[in-house]
Parts: C-alpha cells; sequence; structure tokens
C-alpha cells in the first residue's frame, strides 16, 4: 500500500515517521512515561510535518484576521506559504504543502503531535477523504487565550495518521457486564491482585518491588498468572516507514 504525497512547492517541508521522545517525558525522574506503552505507540503511529523555519505569532484577542502578527526567525519572503491568519478570531493557519492520495476508502486524520503540548495555542483535528479529495487541506490551531506563541525550526506541526472511517461506522458500541465474558473476568481480576499486590509491596519499601519498578504486562503483551499472552497483532513499537522519492 502507497500513501502517495504530492508537493505542492518546490522545498516543501520535510514529513518524517512519528518520533517518540517528548521534552516533557524526558523530564521525569527515569523518564517514567515512556513505561507507558499508550502513549509512546500514539506518538508513532503516523508522519510528523515539520517547520522548515521558526517563527512566532501574536494573537492580541480580537475577531479580525491582523489581529494575528507572524513573525519569522530569520527573512522568509515566501513564509505566508507555511503560515498565515487565514481564519481570524484566534485561528492559526498551517500549510502542510503536500497533496495526499490514499487507497480507497482510507482517509487522512490531521492534528498536533500526539502529546506534544503547547502552552497557549491548541491543535484543531481534521478527518479528510483523500481518497478522492483533489486538492490540499490545511492545518490550524487556535490560540487559548491573546499572547505570543512559537514554532521552532524542525518542530512538527502537522501530524498524519490513516484510518478506514467508513468501516468504523459498522461498529456497534455495547454494554455488557464484565460477569457476562467469564474469561476476560477471570483475567481482569488476575491483573487486579497482582496490581494491588505490587502496589502495596512498592508502598512498604519492599526492595524486589522497588527493583522491578513497573510491571511489563501490556508492554509485553502477557497475562499475569500464566493465563495467556496478547495475540501475534500486539506491538510495543511502531515502525513507519520513511517517505521516498519516486
Amino acid at each position: 500500500m502507497e500513501l502517495e504525497c504530492y508537493p505542492m512547492t518546490a522545498t516543501p517541508p520535510d514529513m518524517v515517521p512519528g518520533r517518540q521522545s517528548r521534552n516533557w517525558m524526558d523530564a521525569f525522574a527515569s523518564r517514567h512515561p515512556y513505561r507507558c506503552l499508550p502513549l509512546s505507540m500514539a506518538n508513532t503511529t503516523g508522519w510528523e510535518i515539520l517547520c522548515p523555519v521558526g517563527f512566532s505569532a501574536e494573537w492580541n484577542g480580537g475577531p479580525r484576521q491582523e489581529d494575528i502578527v507572524i513573525k519569522a526567525d530569520r527573512p522568509t519572503p515566501d513564509l505566508h506559504h507555511l503560515v498565515t491568519s487565514h481564519f481570524s478570531r484566534g485561528v492559526l493557519t498551517m500549510h502542510p504543502q503536500y497533496l495526499f492520495r490514499t487507497p480507497p476508502g482510507w482517509s487522512m486524520m490531521c492534528s498536533g503531535s500526539p502529546n506534544h503540548v503547547k502552552d497557549g495555542i491548541q491543535p484543531l483535528v481534521g478527518l479528510i477523504e483523500t481518497d478522492w479529495l483533489p486538492f490540499p487541506f490545511t492545518m490550524n490551531w487556535i490560540f487559548t487565550r491573546p499572547g505570543r506563541i512559537t514554532f521552532e525550526r524542525g518542530e512538527p506541526f502537522c501530524f498524519i495518521t490513516l484510518v478506514e472511517a467508513k468501516k468504523m461506522e459498522a461498529f456497534q458500541p455495547v454494554v455488557r457486564s464484565l460477569e457476562s465474558n467469564p474469561g476476560m473476568k477471570g483475567q481482569f481480576e488476575a491483573w487486579n491482585r497482582q496490581r494491588t499486590d505490587f502496589n502495596n509491596r512498592l508502598a512498604s519499601g519492599d526492595p524486589e518491588a522497588a527493583k522491578e519498578a513497573w510491571q511489563r504486562f501490556y508492554f509485553k503483551g502477557e497475562l499475569p498468572e500464566d493465563m495467556g499472552t496478547a495475540p501475534a497483532t500486539h506491538a510495543n513499537r511502531r515502525r513507519m516507514k520513511n517517505i521516498r522519492i519516486g
């Protein structure tokens, strides 16, 4: 399968597989957040589009386009090809500068890079039918309050991932009691026993629990008390393909 990427300019922004690292995750003691597999997998399930130039944007709180002032870190005559104040009311518009085409039935979700936190501005999320759309989309951010924000050169300003959107409509959410699924109930109770025991030992200063530091059932795809393993589709690392020419 191919994700076709058609540049709209001679020098489009770099696009790279989603990177696992986050500055706020690095700042924790022992880089503790990286033990949370759902965080790491979200960070890497897609591609980042990177700022080719650093810039600042300042919003005075007004409703007009000109109420956002954008300045590049260095002379950039074509800055408007990357970032503009287009929709007004504190919305900052950025241009991925690619026209994407996905296989039939696949749509593209664009957002901010998962768990990449920016103070003062929030990424808006869009779902685009890239299996037929013949023109590019924009990535939009909205200021959460008047003020000044920055994007650094090489910082992701757009994150893209793919979904089979139409197939999702076939799902019917159903509420059932846990007792109606004895196998799952047994697995949950085994995990709960192990988790409670581990937390109690950790709180009491048990050296073995402290050495273990954290339980790895989910990361390793294992069920506690020898109740089985995750299916072969379990993954603890995502390897998206690099963009290629041709």
